[in-house]
């Protein structure tokens, strides 16, 4: 009776132990199935297109056909042997990394300040109002700059007031950078203020105790810890003002040149679709390339 006992329980734990593994298995298949529809989403609408525009950079323009079905490398010769697209990279790269430096610049005290608020009200108050010209379209908050800028807007009156000569700020790189910065402030703003608030008061007192300031805690123990947020926001911006159209083309004017409306200008205006593509691809890899070293730099700022 003992040996049978103990077989049966011996035959029950392997069972248990079969059924557990299978249901294990399950949950393990069911892990992988889950993110099968956004990544097929992500395949169909994303990598799909991308694969063939990146077919097209590589075809030979031919008026009136989108498709020649040659393999050429011209376009990207057309690219870097004229110093005018060239040049139009040059300044997307700069009023990019202007930009997202001044957004990072004003975003980091603003936000500390609303994330160390003790007034429920007030932040939120203050969380709308960050929030709030996101709230209207691009175009809007870009006439609204074109009017503030303009030769009769509110900065030349305000320089003629203070006694110096009218300037014409609009269509100019600076009136480009201004636009862009307001119209990007706000997303550096919120990132890092959902970082911060999640930042313990009390090392910040503990600093305070052992004899550092204010200034020397902020910049010593909150930027280290606020480094993840720091790096989201970075990335962010910079994506978003490397591939801007809207305020280059309304803030900057004619003569201003960036990579997105050249595009633009590109396919809609010559139909050149192969050389398009070629630009895209141009503007797409240079804005990974400064993603990640700005990534790695700041993160090697933070170690430090």
């Amino acid at each position: 009776m003992g040996a049978a006992s103990s077989s049966s329980l011996a035959s029950g734990a392997a069972v248990g132990a079969s059924r557990t593994r299978s249901a294990a298995g399950r949950r393990v298949g069911a892990e992988y199935l889950m993110p099968a529809p956004g990544m097929l989403l992500v395949a169909l609408f994303l990598l799909l297109p991308l694969a063939l525009m990146l077919r097209f950079s590589f075809d030979h323009f031919s008026p009136g056909e989108l498709l020649t079905g040659a393999f050429t490398f011209e376009n990207y010769q057309k690219f870097f042997s004229d110093g005018f697209y060239q040049r139009v990279l040059g300044t997307t790269v700069f009023v990019s990394l202007v930009t997202t430096a001044l957004c990072l610049v004003m975003a980091l005290p603003l936000s500390y300040y609303i994330s160390r608020l003790d007034h429920p009200r007030l932040k939120s108050t203050l969380i709308i109002l960050v929030v709030l010209p996101l709230l209207m379209g691009n175009a809007v908050r870009t006439a609204g700059w074109m009017v503030m800028l303009g030769d009769r807007g509110v900065v030349n009156s305000i320089f003629v007031a203070l006694g110096f000569s009218a300037r014409t700020i609009l269509y100019t790189p600076t009136a480009v950078i201004i636009g862009l910065t307001s119209v990007l402030l706000p997303f550096m703003v919120i990132t890092l203020q959902s970082v911060m608030e999640g930042i313990d008061r009390r090392i910040e007192e503990a600093a305070l105790n052992l004899g550092a300031g204010p200034l020397t805690t902020f910049m010593k123990v909150v930027i280290p810890l606020a480094m993840p947020g720091i790096v989201a926001g970075t990335v962010l911006c910079l994506i978003l003002s490397m591939n801007a159209y809207a305020t280059p083309v309304l803030i900057g004017g004619p003569k201003f040149h960036m990579m997105a409306p050249t595009i633009y200008d590109q396919v809609t205006q010559g139909a050149n679709w192969p050389f398009g593509s070629a630009l895209a691809f141009v503007l797409m890899t240079v804005t990974v390339i400064l993603t990640i070293a700005s990534s790695l730099v700041i993160a090697r700022m933070s170690n430090r």
